[in-house]
C-alpha cells in the first residue's frame, strides 16, 4: 500500500518498522528473545521456520543495518539502542494479548 510522499519524509530512518509475519521481524523477534545466546542459520530456520536458504539472506541484510552481529558460523542480535525499544515494543504487544486485560472469556 503506498504511502503520502509528505510521510515518506517525515518518517525518521533510525526507526525500526518491520511488518508482523515477514521473515526480518521474525528473525528479528526470535533473536531479542534471546538476546543471550548467539545461534546458526540452521538454529534460526530450525526456530522460526524461515526456509533454509532465506535465513542467510536476510541475516545479511540485517547485519548491513547494524541490527545483528555474526562470528562464524553464529549470529546474535546488536547491541543497538533501537533494538532495546524494538524488543521492548514486542514484549508489550504480545503480553497484552495474553494478560487479563480482556478479562475472561464469556461461557
Amino acid at each position: 500500500m503506498p504511502i503520502n510522499i509528505d510521510q515518506f519524509e517525515q518518517d525518521p530512518e533510525d526507526v525500526l518498522d518491520f511488518e508482523q509475519g515477514t521473515q526480518p521481524h521474525t528473525i528479528l523477534t526470535f533473536l531479542a528473545a534471546n538476546s543471550e545466546q548467539a545461534f546458526t542459520q540452521t538454529e534460526i530456520h530450525e526456530a522460526t521456520d524461515i526456509p533454509r536458504g532465506s535465513v542467510g539472506v536476510v541475516l545479511s541484510r540485517l547485519e548491513e543495518r547494524g541490527l545483528v552481529r555474526h562470528r562464524g558460523r553464529y549470529w546474535a542480535i546488536a547491541e543497538d539502542e533501537r533494538l532495546a525499544s524494538y524488543a521492548a515494543q514486542q514484549a508489550a504487544s504480545s503480553s497484552s494479548t495474553t494478560d487479563d486485560y480482556y478479562g475472561e472469556p464469556d461461557e
